[in-house]
C-alpha cells in the first residue's frame, strides 16, 4: 500500500512518474553496406555509438538497479544474431549509405513487451485479524434444495414442503404472486402469515432481501378483500424510495382486485394528497413527517378516515422508533399514531431488519383486555446479520488518494460490468464523487436527500434501468430497496453504527443470490471495521482480484488524471451551489414581494 511508517503517503519512490532516461551498453549490431565497385550490400559489424534510450518505466526497467531486464538484453542479442544471419529487407538492421554516410536504421513494427513493474513500497501491517473464521459462519447450514449461489435464479431460503396455500393464502393471492415469480414462500413469510391471517400484533426480523414486504402485504390484502373498507391499513417507512417501492409492490399484487393505494412522501405537492386522502383510499403509504404534516393542515374529514384504520405498519421499524441523534422521526411517528385508532381497535405490525431495544419494548407494553400478546417472529437475525452469500472484504486505502483508488477498482476486470452502489455519509460527498465519476466517465447516477424528488425518482429508475451501472447515496438508499442486479456495494465511508453497515451491504446478495461488499479503510477507521465485524459475526477479509495491483494501476494510470478531474469536479459543485443560492434568495425576494 502507500502508507509510510508514519502513517502518511509515501511517494518517495514515485517522485517522478514521467519518462526515465537510462543509458543502454553500445551492442554490437550488425549493419549493411552497399559496395562502391560492385553495388552489393556487404554484412559489417559495427559498434552503435552510446546514445540515451527514452524507457518508460512500465516497459520492463528494474526499478532497484536501473538498467534494462536480463530479458530484454537476451532479445536485443538474439535479434542482432538474426540480423547478421539473414538477409530479408524486413529484419531490424543498421546500414551505411554510400551517398548519406549517416547511420540509419531500419526497424520493423515493434513487437509489445509485456510491461514488468517492480514495486519496493512497504505498508503498515494490518491490525483488522480475519485468520481465524467466526464461530456463527463456521455454524451456518446451507439451505437444503437451494440453488447454487451462482444461479440465475433466486435462490431465497425457503421450504420445499411449504406452500402459499398451506399457509391459508386465498387463491386470486397466490396466483398474483405466482405472476410476479413467487412461488413458495421465504422463512419470514412461513412464520408470520399465518399469526397475521388470526389477527396477532406481530414483530418481525429477518435479514434484509428475505421478503418481508410480501410478509405484512399479504394478511392485509386478504382481510381487505373479505372486508373492503376505507383506508383499510397504513404503511409508514422511513424514506420515500423505499414508500414508493412498496407501492409497486402493493399495486402488483393486488393486480386482480380494484384496489385504490396511493403514496404520501415528501418533495411532492400536498394538495393532490390532500385530495386523495379525502377520497378514502383503501391502503396509505406514507412517510412520517408528511403525513404527519397533512394531520396537522387537514380537515377533520381527513382524521375521520383514519380513525377507521384496521391495519398499521412499521416498516424498517428501528428506524421510525429511533430517539436518539438528529433527524429522529419519532415525534412525526408519534404524530401520526394519535390520528389512528387505539391499539385494541387495530393490527400492528412492525418488521425490521435489526429489532432494537426500542422496537422489542413495544412487547411489554399494557394489552387491551382479551387482546394475545405480541407475537414475535425472528428469523436467523440471531445467527448471522448477514447473508452466507454475502462476501464481506476490506481495502485499505490512503485518506489522501482514495478517489484515486475509487477509479480504479471501480474499472479492475472483475468489477468493469458489475452494477455498483458507492455509500457516503454525507450529501456533499456524494454529490462530489457523482461529479467526479461523471467527469471520469463511468456510468453514474446519484440518490441524496438534497435532490429534488422528482429528480431522485428519475435517478433510481436509470439506475434500475441500468442506464447508469454506478449509484452514489447515502444512507436514503440503506433501506428496503430491492435492486437484484446489483453485485457490488462499496462503504466509500464507513458507517459509524453497526447496523447502518448492515443496511447497506443488504442491497446485494439478495433472496439468496450472491454478492460482494467492500468497505475502504483508512488509516483511523480499524475500530469502526472491528466493531461491525463483532456486530454481524464474521471477519472482513482483505480484497484481492487475481492479476490486479490495485496500486501499480493507481500509480501509472490515475494519479494525474484523478487529480486534475478532482479539480474541475471540485469547481462544478461550487458552481452549482452559488446557483443553488440565487434561486433561494430569488424566491425568497418573491415571496415577502
Amino acid at each position: 500500500m502507500l502508507f509510510g511508517s508514519d502513517g502518511q503517503t509515501n511517494f518517495s519512490r514515485v517522485a517522478d512518474f514521467h519518462k526515465i532516461r537510462v543509458q543502454s551498453p553500445p551492442p554490437i549490431l550488425t549493419a549493411k553496406m552497399p559496395s562502391t565497385t560492385t553495388g552489393k550490400r556487404v554484412a559489417v559489424k559495427v559498434n552503435a555509438v552510446d546514445s540515451d534510450v527514452e524507457l518508460s518505466s512500465a516497459a520492463g526497467l528494474d526499478s532497484d538497479s536501473g538498467s534494462a531486464s536480463d530479458s530484454e538484453q537476451d532479445e536485443q542479442s538474439q535479434n542482432a544474431e538474426s540480423g547478421s544471419g539473414s538477409g530479408s529487407e524486413d529484419s531490424d538492421s543498421d546500414f551505411l549509405d554510400s551517398d548519406n554516410p549517416r547511420k540509419r536504421r531500419r526497424t520493423s513494427p515493434p513487437q509489445e513487451i509485456q510491461p514488468r513493474i517492480a514495486t519496493a513500497f512497504t505498508s503498515v501491517p494490518s491490525r483488522i485479524k480475519r485468520n481465524q473464521p467466526s464461530e456463527s459462519s463456521k455454524n451456518v447450514e446451507p439451505v437444503k434444495g437451494a440453488d447454487p449461489p451462482s444461479a440465475t435464479g433466486v435462490t431465497a431460503p425457503i421450504d420445499a414442503n411449504t406452500t402459499f396455500e398451506s399457509l391459508g393464502v386465498k387463491p386470486w393471492l397466490v396466483q398474483a404472486l405466482a405472476n410476479m415469480r413467487i412461488k413458495r414462500p421465504t422463512a419470514i413469510q412461513r412464520e408470520s402469515i399465518p399469526m397475521l391471517l388470526q389477527g396477532r400484533d406481530c414483530i418481525g426480523g429477518s435479514r434484509t432481501g428475505s421478503g418481508k414486504t410480501v410478509a405484512f402485504s399479504v394478511p392485509i390484502l386478504q382481510k381487505w378483500a373479505e372486508n373492503p373498507s376505507a383506508i383499510f391499513g397504513v404503511i409508514l417507512t422511513p424514506t420515500r424510495e423505499l414508500a414508493l417501492q412498496i407501492y409497486e409492490q402493493v399495486k402488483a399484487i393486488s393486480s386482480p382486485h380494484s384496489l385504490k393505494a396511493i403514496l404520501v412522501t415528501g418533495g411532492s405537492d400536498m394538495r393532490p394528497q390532500a385530495i386523495a386522502l379525502a377520497q378514502r383510499p383503501h391502503i396509505v403509504i406514507a412517510t412520517p413527517g408528511r403525513l404527519a404534516d397533512h394531520i396537522r393542515t387537514s380537515g377533520e374529514d381527513t382524521i375521520c378516515g383514519l380513525k377507521r384504520v384496521r391495519f398499521v405498519v412499521l416498516d424498517e421499524a428501528d428506524r421510525l422508533l429511533a430517539s436518539n441523534g438528529p433527524g429522529s422521526m419519532l415525534p412525526d411517528v408519534e404524530e401520526c399514531f394519535s390520528a389512528l385508532p387505539p391499539p385494541g381497535e387495530r393490527q400492528t405490525l412492525l418488521f425490521t431488519a435489526t429489532i432494537t431495544p426500542e422496537v422489542m419494548a413495544l412487547k411489554n407494553m399494557p394489552r387491551a383486555p382479551g387482546r394475545e400478546p405480541v407475537f414475535v417472529c425472528e428469523v436467523d437475525t440471531d445467527k448471522l446479520a448477514i447473508p452466507t452469500t454475502l462476501n464481506q472484504m476490506h481495502l485499505q486505502v490512503p485518506v489522501t488518494h482514495r478517489e484515486h483508488y475509487l477509479h480504479m477498482f471501480l474499472l479492475t476486470p472483475a468489477n468493469v460490468d458489475k452494477s455498483i452502489i458507492i455509500f457516503c455519509n454525507r450529501t456533499s460527498t456524494a454529490d462530489y464523487l457523482h461529479h467526479l465519476l461523471r467527469l471520469l466517465d463511468h456510468r453514474v447516477t446519484s440518490l441524496h436527500s438534497k435532490l429534488a424528488q422528482r429528480q431522485r425518482i428519475d435517478n433510481l429508475g436509470r439506475f434500475r434501468a441500468s442506464a447508469a451501472r454506478i449509484l452514489v447515496a447515502t444512507d436514503v438508499a440503506a433501506r428496503g430497496l430491492d435492486i437484484p442486479e446489483v453485485k457490488l456495494v462499496i462503504n466509500y465511508d464507513i458507517p459509524r453504527d453497526p447496523d447502518d453497515y448492515i443496511h447497506r451491504v443488504g442491497r446485494t446478495a439478495r433472496a439468496g443470490r450472491s454478492g460482494d461488499a467492500v468497505t475502504f479503510v483508512g488509516q483511523r477507521d480499524v475500530d469502526l471495521v472491528l466493531a461491525i465485524e463483532e456486530r454481524v459475526g464474521r471477519k472482513m477479509e482483505a480484497w484481492e482480484e487475481e492479476g490486479v495491483n490495485l496500486e501499480t494501476r493507481v500509480l501509472r494510470d490515475a494519479l494525474k488524471l484523478v487529480s486534475e478531474k478532482k479539480r474541475e469536479a471540485l469547481l462544478e459543485v461550487e458552481e452549482q451551489r452559488e446557483v443553488g443560492g440565487k434561486r433561494k434568495r430569488r424566491k425568497e425576494k418573491l415571496r415577502l414581494a
